[in-house]
């Protein structure tokens, strides 16, 4: 566990031997995170998602990770921004064609995603809204949902207990189904 904590530093401080062997160690995990996030039928395969995810963060210039965790939870963001920029790009290149926006309840009780394009997207737009007002609770929808981690490893990286995220993951559902209820009535 420490070994991966180190090699991510040094990965990410341009040590491309440490790279390879941290990118070897935790490929499996971060493959888990992309299938989670890459609909059936997208232009996008899971492995892609993890090679560009992994590209993406080593490139960055100022990432620091303080834990295998903190890495985790930093892979998940950016595989759900890739997703997302792919999906805009492809619906910019459609020009909407068809796209059939609908309410999206209770995808947010189920433990892996089954959601189709537009529903992705507004699902992003609603983490946006969410994001303007509770920070915190986008980083556990993203940590619990997108990454698929149970709260009893997410209280110790968000530093709250396990309580206090069962609150804030009911209000931030609530939230979510509010706003995607919304937009399956602007449709």
């Amino acid at each position: 566990m420490g070994d991966i904590t180190e090699w991510l530093g040094q990965a990410f401080a341009g040590d491309r031997a440490a790279g390879e062997r941290v990118f070897a160690r935790i490929y499996q995990d971060l493959h888990a995170i992309a299938a989670r996030q890459v609909l059936p039928g997208a232009p996008m395969r899971t492995t892609s998602l993890v090679h560009d995810c992994w590209l993406r963060l080593v490139r960055a210039e100022q990432l620091e990770m303080s834990s295998r965790a903190h890495f985790f939870a930093v892979a998940a963001r950016a595989m759900r921004q890739i997703a997302i920029d792919r999906l805009r790009r492809q619906q910019a290149e459609k020009r909407g064609g068809g796209l059939d926006i609908t309410a999206l309840y209770g995808v947010l009780d189920v433990a892996e995603p089954d959601i189709d394009d537009g529903r992705l997207l507004d699902l992003d737009r609603a983490l946006g809204d969410l994001d303007a007002i509770d920070p915190e609770a986008v980083q556990l929808v993203e940590l619990r949902y997108f990454a698929g981690l149970p709260l009893e490893q997410i209280a110790p990286l968000l530093g709250v207990s396990e309580r206090t995220l069962k609150r804030r993951w009911r209000t931030a559902r609530a939230f979510l189904h509010r706003q995607l209820g919304a937009a399956g009535h602007d449709a």
